[in-house]
């Protein structure tokens, strides 16, 4: 009897020290919130000049926030539309990423037809480079979009471990809704991301979002039997195979409002109190760093996400052994992802055969003739692989976003003659 007593003694002083360690973290996220101010940047009005600054205020608790963010708008340019109809498109660039990043937003900008606001997250060093090449694309293009350069930044207590987390900076994703505080709707992309479709269509699933809905993302693999998390996962993750997070569509008004479910407290967390104890809690579980914690969150509230199907995150696992994406299949690729780098090696030529199209086509010449038919070309060349022998797929929704473009440009010519 005097055992059990003991050992029921030790249970419940193991789960006091355990409900200590988790209300400290809370302790010290809620500290660190209370400086988290960065997302309410100081704007002065727009200027008539071609830059506008926006001042951002230094903030303490915040690492390596600089005195100035910058954003670029023209005044009369298409984008001075209502805020309903701008889109708002993030990406987060660390190390040598800046032309893979610029052809993905060259991508945004060919095909879509709605404006579009950049928020680029970039290294200090990064800026000036962001804003040189955007600001030399021509002038039929610039009505299109407008950018903001931002640094990264990260709560201050454990700004080096938050850096690190799988790769430079991609945690920084993670803090978007504490930072873009003036932002209602935002979808995120990695850098290695290519649109094949108009930026509209993956925008407007938003409308397709119930009261619960607060982000929508694709499976991580439609094939569990090669899937990754579904074998090797040592955390909770999202549904069969768990979810990609390189596309990643959000309303971040909801997000910023929500109390999560979780397993560190019964208590619901809001998303700033939630992110340090997860961390702390999983960090020598996770593989995939940011993308394995944003699994976690929707372990716990799966009634928050929308999945919408692999077309709009389509990568070599949809076609390296097979092709396993069926809606692909039926309705072509919509979204091109090249993680693992593919865009720069010879592990999937069809991947980077896009790549290279887009990135070389110069605006405002022939879609067809200086896109389309050099890049079929270039994929004859890659049906030795399996990708390759998908090609027709990676080229369907994007012969037709062409077809859009050429039939929009025909109707404005006649309009204007």
């Amino acid at each position: 009897m005097q055992c059990y007593v003991h050992a029921l003694l030790l249970c419940m002083a193991l789960t006091m020290f355990s409900l200590l360690y988790v209300f400290n973290q809370l302790a010290s996220t809620l500290e660190a919130g209370d400086q988290w101010t960065l997302g309410k940047a100081q704007r002065i009005p727009d200027r008539s000049g071609h830059d506008a600054v926006h001042a951002v205020r230094k903030v303490p608790g915040v690492a390596g926030l600089p005195d100035q963010g910058f954003d670029r708008k023209r005044p009369g340019s298409a984008v001075k539309a209502s805020r309903n109809e701008r889109m708002h498109l993030a990406v987060v660039a660390c190390g040598p990423r800046l032309e893979e990043t610029l052809t993905m937003l060259k991508s945004a900008v060919l095909f879509s037809k709605k404006p579009l606001h950049f928020h680029i997250f970039a290294e200090d060093h990064l800026h000036k480079s962001f804003r040189d090449a955007l600001d030399s694309w021509p002038s039929m293009v610039q009505p299109r979009f407008n950018f903001t350069n931002y640094p990264i930044t990260f709560p201050s207590e454990n700004a080096k471990e938050w850096k690190k987390l799988f790769k430079p900076c991609a945690s920084q994703r993670l803090f978007l809704p504490l930072i873009l505080k003036d932002v209602d709707s935002l979808l995120y992309v990695d850098t290695d991301i290519l649109f094949l479709q108009p930026v509209e269509e993956i925008w407007d699933f938003l409308s397709q979002f119930n009261s619960s809905h607060l982000a929508a993302m694709a499976p991580e693999h439609e094939e569990p039997r090669i899937a990754w998390y579904n074998r090797f996962a040592r955390h909770p993750y999202y549904g069969k195979t768990g979810i990609n997070s390189g596309v990643m569509l959000m309303n971040i008004t909801r997000i910023r409002k929500k109390h999560f479910k979780n397993d560190m407290t019964t208590v619901p967390l809001q998303w700033e109190e939630m992110l340090m104890p997860l961390l702390q809690k999983y960090k020598l579980n996770i593989t995939w760093g940011d993308q394995d914690l944003l699994n976690i969150i929707f372990h716990h509230n799966p009634e928050s996400l929308y999945v919408f199907p692999c077309q709009w995150n389509y990568r070599p696992d949809h076609c390296i052994y097979g092709s396993n994406c069926h809606q692909a299949e039926q309705e072509g690729v919509f979204i091109l992802h090249g993680n693992r780098g593919v865009y720069h090696d010879d592990k999937q030529p069809a991947f980077r055969a896009i790549y290279e199209a887009i990135r070389k086509y110069p605006f405002g010449e022939n879609m067809v003739s200086s896109l389309l038919l050099p890049l079929e070309r270039m994929l004859q060349a890659t049906i030795h692989t399996y990708c390759g022998r998908a090609s027709h797929l990676l080229t369907k929704r994007l012969q037709q976003s062409i077809q859009s473009v050429q039939d929009t440009e025909k109707m404005t010519h006649v309009v204007h003659r």
